[in-house]
């Protein structure tokens, strides 16, 4: 019978650790075209343009087939919701029988930290540990969780618009981490002198500018998702050696890659490939010490599909979840 699994039971079997080791044979998959997806599927609703995707995918690999269907609503805080809400469904591969209904939220949440600290673990210097954090929503938390497992993070700079917000972040924060999380003034006071900088913002303008960024830094720009959004100004994309994880969805989605595009200051092969190709060992990743290395992350099918597939496994392994 088909398992419905809660969005606390999906969090109580899936640990990031292993969810880090999945999402890069997840990427390696899509990339090497071991895996299948589609270009996602996405519909705007009502006067506030809020976002239905549609995002199906098959991993054989991970035996996972099946579809995540996800909303953003930037309204949602008005009646207490999460902005970001998901539900996935998975299908027995042989039989394309459902397997599974899952709450998506929490493995949206995680899998994209997971793919960023990928993208650290491979990018990033070794040394790395001053870590900036342009946001304070909930993937601020995951990107924290994340990164700390790949970096020995010992300085952790905090900013985001919303000062409320910023500062329970911190103060959540800072009970839990292993180095100081501190509450800085401004988004450049934040990623000054950073070494690894994560953008989960929901701004559609850039939130940081090249000047502001050291020699060597590693960015992971995770929160624009369509192509009139960006969190980086054009000379940073530039300057950066730019990894993306669907070179197909970035040069269609991600408007930090087609607005410097718009504007001619880059071309498409700009982009120094995939993600999983580099996991793959393909492509050179960073090719100096002092490089930048930017991350520009949308999200992918073959992700939440496989981090569904992980956590089903682990549920039916604990007997956890409610056969329907």
């Amino acid at each position: 019978m088909p398992l419905l699994l809660s969005e606390a039971d999906v969090r109580s079997v899936l640990g990031m650790s292993d969810l880090i080791a999945a999402m890069e044979a997840a990427l390696v998959a899509f990339s090497t075209g071991a895996a299948r997806q589609p270009l996602r599927t996405v519909l705007e609703v009502g006067e506030h343009r809020s976002f239905f995707g549609v995002m199906p995918a098959y991993v054989p690999s991970a035996g996972a087939l099946g579809t995540k269907l996800v909303t953003v609503y930037e309204t949602n805080a008005a009646v207490g919701l999460p902005s970001h809400l998901a539900t996935i469904l998975l299908l027995d591969p042989g039989t394309g029988a459902l397997q599974a209904v899952m709450d998506g939220r929490y493995i949206t949440e995680a899998r994209t930290a997971a793919v960023s600290a990928v993208s650290a673990r491979l990018l990033a210097r070794p040394h790395a540990s001053v870590l900036a954090v342009i946001g304070s929503g909930v993937q601020a938390r995951s990107h924290l969780a994340a990164l700390g497992r790949v970096r020995a993070l010992r300085d952790v700079r905090v900013w985001s618009p919303n000062d409320s917000r910023r500062r329970s972040f911190v103060e959540s924060a800072a009970r839990t981490a292993a180095c100081p999380v501190r509450d800085v003034a401004s988004a450049r006071d934040a990623v000054t002198g950073a070494d690894l900088i994560a953008l989960v913002s929901s701004s559609r303008t850039p939130v940081v500018n090249s000047d502001w960024i050291a020699p060597g830094a590693h960015i992971c720009a995770v929160g624009a998702c369509r192509p009139d959004q960006r969190e980086m100004d054009t000379a940073l994309v530039t300057r950066g050696r730019l990894f993306v994880d669907s070179r197909e969805a970035a040069l269609a989605e991600s408007g930090d890659v087609v607005i410097p595009i718009g504007e001619g200051a880059i071309g498409p092969e700009h982009i120094a490939g995939e993600l999983g190709s580099l996991a793959a060992g393909g492509i050179v990743g960073r090719q100096w010490p002092d490089q930048v290395t930017v991350f520009k992350s949308l999200g992918m099918a073959v992700e939440d599909v496989t981090a569904a597939q992980l956590a089903y496994e682990h549920a039916r392994a604990a007997g956890i979840g409610t056969e329907i």
